[in-house]
């Protein structure tokens, strides 16, 4: 058994104290690698089937929607961005399908991807061993507004954005993300993807009308699905909100 809890790494950054720990749970008898905003906790390794469902749903749609237009071409291979690099199983999980041909992760906390860099997370390793991956330290929220997600490339269109930053529309991390999910912030995002894109997004809340509302405005095709998942701690399941929209023509 490993020792009960460990701390493997800690940063003080703009918007907090940032902690990467390592504990054993004796209830699920494995490791969970854990993060922390000063007091809150950010993310846990030990639920990550939203996280996960969030690239499958964003690639599926990705896949769907290329699919039917009368000039897709065979093997098209997708650019997509991710924001909110975590504890990297969004990321991963993006990389999984092969229709993938490159990923920038955007992560505002420089530590963190260092941490990856590092492999000090089980998922890390799937990030720095595939080179169809790179990590871009950055605002996801400003580089929305501005020229896009990839510093080295301004202006760059991505097929899908994957976001998994705060947890939801109305629950924000930071102050920086403040009006953001509004009409505003959305049509940034449609400005950011290709003609067929797709806009996807975690949130830990259930379903928002106003939000929907919001992304029926800017998007196509908006849907709000319920992912469930066990909860070990609580002995019941737990759900989660992925939201996914189509850029329109």
């Amino acid at each position: 058994m490993s020792s009960r809890m460990e701390e493997l790494g800690y940063a003080d950054t703009p918007i907090g104290e940032v902690t990467l720990r390592r504990r054993y749970d004796l209830v699920t008898q494995q490791d969970v690698f854990e993060v922390k905003l000063n007091d809150e906790w950010l993310m846990s390794s030990q639920f990550t089937a939203a996280e996960i469902e969030l690239s499958h749903l964003g690639v599926a749609r990705l896949v769907a929607n290329t699919s039917q237009s009368d000039d897709a071409a065979a093997g098209r291979r997708f650019d997509v961005a991710v924001g909110g690099l975590g504890l990297g199983y969004t990321a991963a999980a993006a990389l999984e399908h092969q229709e993938v041909g490159s990923l920038v992760v955007v992560e505002l906390v420089q530590p963190l991807i260092d941490w990856h860099n590092d492999n000090l997370v089980p998922a890390s390793a799937a990030l720095t061993g595939d080179d169809r991956c790179r990590f871009q330290q950055g605002d996801f929220f400003a580089m929305s507004y501005g020229e896009g997600y990839d510093a080295s490339e301004p202006g760059r269109l991505f097929d899908a954005v994957l976001l998994d930053i705060d947890h939801s529309p109305t629950h924000l991390l930071a102050d920086g993300s403040e009006g953001f999910y509004g009409l505003n912030g959305m049509t940034a995002v449609a400005n950011q993807l290709r003609p067929g894109g797709v806009y996807a997004m975690w949130s830990n809340d259930p379903p928002e009308d106003e939000y929907l509302s919001i992304l029926e405005a800017v998007f196509t095709n908006v849907t709000a699905e319920v992912i469930t998942f066990p909860n070990p701690l609580q002995g019941r399941d737990a759900t989660a909100t992925i939201y996914v929209a189509s850029k329109r023509d």
